[in-house]
């Protein structure tokens, strides 16, 4: 019997590795003689640099760069031959802060810029950037402008020889424009210490500088699915760097040849920390799902909702790790996390 296990990370409480040896240990528990695939994976947020170091390889890099408040940090990226992948949370990620100084209207992607850039001085043509865990809504000026601090102190962006020939790919699953209702402001910068004053000050900031880049190409990506990803970050990267954007996890399971990997399993097991019809908007159980093929996908999770328009997606079966009338914070400890799979997945290679 083979087994491809392939779980996102539970945020705050088990990384995907972790999460996906908790599995392993729990097939191996009723099957000792199972062959248990494990890919660590990520859709572009947390874990994004892991799962595409063990797909592929390369050196970790490590670099000071600035953290959202311009404080010196040391964040890693991934050189792989003339291909980086950079997992832009490292430099300007939420986790950076603490809660009382989470602000977006000071937080900068100023840090993501100089991973950027040091990339490229090392030789990377293809890079690809993870966006996900952000705690800026610049719309990317900060990323920008270390990109000028470093190549063209006293120029223009056009003057900016070094990138004329890089290409970039961002990898999200944010499909958000940069703008509006629906944009970065308004759908993300709450949840990263914006007031509701700080939201519309945000928005319309993000508005006239797409107005301002608009004159300046002659073309406008504010409304580009992923523009507003990473607090507009995306944005920059569409508009001024061409960027492709893609599905993380897809992108990531195009790069492991995953369709060859789960010809003949008996059963995939994917699987992330709340599971509900947002799943369907394209979060990463659903990219395990897409490229699995006719093998059966279990799916589960610290918490499940609406179960019936999760198995009508496909989803062979759907399992709650948690037992009820568990508290929060019990089923948040990692120690506790780990049994609750183990003991799912036990049940689920047994039967």
């Amino acid at each position: 019997m083979r087994i491809v296990v392939a779980i996102d990370s539970f945020k705050g409480c088990l990384t995907s590795r972790e999460a996906n040896q908790a599995a392993a240990e729990g097939v191996r528990r009723v099957c000792p003689d199972a062959e248990v695939v494990q890919i660590p994976v990520s859709d572009g947020g947390e874990g994004f640099l892991d799962a595409f170091h063990a797909a592929i390889g390369g050196e970790q890099v490590e670099v000071e760069v600035c953290d959202p408040l311009m404080r010196p940090v040391r964040a890693r990226y991934l050189l792989q031959g003339r291909r980086a992948v950079i997992e832009m949370a490292q430099a300007s990620g939420l986790t950076l802060l603490k809660k009382e100084e989470r602000n977006p209207m000071v937080a900068s992607s100023y840090g993501t810029g100089q991973l950027v850039a040091d990339a490229v001085r090392r030789g990377a043509d293809q890079i690809i950037v993870g966006l996900g865990g952000s705690a800026t809504s610049d719309a990317g000026k900060g990323m920008l402008q270390a990109l000028m601090d470093s190549f063209v102190k006293n120029g223009h962006w056009n003057d900016i020889e070094e990138l004329k020939d890089v290409s970039f790919t961002i990898a999200s699953d944010v499909k958000n424009p940069l703008c509006g209702a629906q944009g970065a402001a308004h759908v993300f910068a709450p949840q990263k210490g914006a007031t509701p004053e700080m939201v519309q000050q945000l928005d319309e900031q993000a508005r006239r500088f797409a107005e301002e880049s608009a004159l300046l190409f002659g073309y406008d990506r504010q409304d580009m699915p992923g523009a507003g990803a990473a607090g507009g970050l995306g944005y920059a990267f569409l508009q001024y760097l061409n960027a492709e954007c893609r599905s993380g996890i897809d992108l990531l399971l195009e790069t492991l040849h995953y369709e060859e990997m789960v010809e003949g399993a008996s059963l995939v097991i994917t699987g992330e920390g709340s599971a509900d019809r947002q799943t369907l908007m394209g979060k990463l159980p659903m990219g395990i799902l897409r490229h699995s093929g006719s093998t059966p996908v279990c799916l589960i999770a610290g918490r499940i909702g609406d179960r019936d328009e999760l198995l009508q997606a496909g989803f062979a079966r759907l399992e709650c790790i948690n037992p009820d009338g568990i508290s929060l914070d019990q089923a948040m400890r990692k120690d506790v996390a780990k049994q609750h799979i183990m003991t799912i997945v036990s049940r689920l290679a047994k039967e």
